[in-house]
């Protein structure tokens, strides 16, 4: 009896048709059948968990490479910004230096004040200077101007009265109202550059720039910004 209890169970364990048979005859074969299919099935679920995962540690991979080449682009940036303000830094010494030898007056201080405001508004290119127009048979000068983008501006050392403040201001419109016919368009930055004022000037400059959306620039401001 024990030797056929050992036959049947190592039947049972190593002839699977005689399993099924076992099975069917106790019921059971459509559960075995349905509990082998569902060990396939976690089988194959494992398989493509596992396929998963390796697609996953790619993509890790593949992006860590990419934030190590993004630290470089960003190490790179900060490189190029320190290399532009020594630039700056030593462009502006380079003008100091030349203004002092040869005595430049203060209009082509504010002009070199006006081109630094402009590359940082982001006009690297543009120019400022001094401007000679005809107009109605007469020479016309601007002491700052600029094509593009398109600005009139004067600049003077001194203002010592609320009238001479008023002169200037109505001085620059005038040049604004020629700019303006000659160019066909309204100029984009408007610009006194006043070196010193009166307290009365002041007060009178102030008001008058900011009615007719002038733009006051100082001399203690473009010293400060050139160091000169």
């Amino acid at each position: 009896m024990e030797t056929l209890k050992r036959e049947i169970l190592e039947l049972l364990d190593k002839d699977v048709e005689f399993r099924y048979a076992v099975a069917g005859y106790l019921g059971l074969s459509e559960i075995m059948k349905k509990l082998d299919a569902l060990v396939e099935e976690q089988i194959k679920l494992r398989e493509e968990q596992t396929k998963i995962w390796k697609e996953i540690t790619k993509l890790w991979e593949g992006q860590a490479k990419l934030w190590e080449g993004q630290n470089k682009l960003w190490e790179e940036v900060k490189l190029l910004r320190v290399n532009y303000e020594r630039m700056r830094k030593y462009m502006l010494s380079g003008f100091r230096e030349l203004s002092a030898s040869l005595g430049v007056a203060f209009e082509d201080h504010a002009a070199a004040f006006l081109a630094v405001l402009l590359e940082e508004m982001g006009y690297p290119d543009a120019r400022v200077g001094r401007k000679i127009l005809a107009y109605e048979g007469e020479a016309v000068e601007i002491n700052l101007f600029c094509e593009e983008p398109l600005l009139v501006g004067e600049a003077t050392v001194s203002v010592k009265s609320a009238e001479e403040a008023e002169k200037e201001i109505r001085k620059l419109l005038e040049r604004v109202r020629i700019i303006e016919e000659k160019y066909g368009r309204k100029p984009e930055m408007i610009i006194l550059s006043v070196a010193r004022a009166t307290e009365e000037a002041m007060k009178t400059l102030k008001n008058l720039t900011e009615k007719h959306g002038v733009k006051l620039i100082l001399g203690k401001e473009i010293e400060e910004t050139l160091a000169i």
